[in-house]
């Protein structure tokens, strides 16, 4: 009997264990559902546009199911920015990328924002609701100010590293870091995929914009 009883109590652990794993994958599949729907109805119709039925409806998931895994549209999109910045992390890593980058050197500048500017259209959508929750957000908030130097922390950097030198800036390395993402981010926002400037004429505009700012 005891032989019989343990042979029951392990098969029912392992039961137990089996449907706790078809239970985390189906939730994760869920997760990867709701991620997907949220980008693509971003990217078709803005993230203020976009209700938490909508990202439901699309994923073909029941509305009670986002409440599991996120608690609220914002925390959804945070979660798909954090995507965003690994994709951008995988970019630097692919090339060397120490603190002494100089960023008055065009062929150094134009590569960081070849990166910036590639990693912006490849997750156009999701940054287009960045920007919309942004903009919707409280103004004494600070948070986009926030936002914007944190995401502009390796630029920084960068200018730091240059004024340590005994560059002279033409301002604080936080603030001309914050600029330089802000006007990347306002214009992929409002270039449509496909409009009139292709993405190297964005990047050479830009470069040689900030590089005479940078060189004086």
């Amino acid at each position: 009997m005891v032989r019989v009883n343990l042979w029951f109590g392990g098969a029912a652990r392992m039961a137990r264990s089996k449907m706790d794993g078809v239970r985390k994958a189906k939730a994760a599949q869920t997760r990867a559902a709701l991620l997907d729907a949220a980008r693509r109805l971003f990217g078709e119709r803005g993230y203020l546009n976009t209700k938490v039925t909508d990202i439901t409806a699309a994923a073909g998931r029941a509305t009670g199911s986002f409440y599991e895994h996120f608690a609220d549209k914002e925390e959804l999109l945070r979660t798909l920015l954090a995507d965003i910045e690994d994709a951008a992390d995988e970019h630097l890593v692919a090339v060397e990328h120490p603190r002494e980058h100089d960023l008055t050197d065009r062929e150094q500048l134009h590569a960081h924002l070849r990166i910036a500017w590639t990693v912006m259209r490849e997750h156009r959508a999701v940054q287009v609701a960045l920007f919309q929750s942004m903009v919707a957000d409280d103004p004494g908030s600070g948070r986009a100010w926030r936002d914007l130097t944190s995401q502009t922390t390796v630029l920084r950097e960068h200018l730091e590293w240059l004024r340590e030198r005994g560059h002279e800036l033409p301002g604080e390395p936080e603030l001309i870091a914050a600029g330089m993402g802000a006007m990347l981010a306002l214009t992929n926002y409002a270039l449509p995929p496909g409009g009139a400037y292709d993405d190297e004429a964005v990047v050479e505009a830009f470069t040689g914009l900030i590089l005479k700012g940078l060189t004086g």
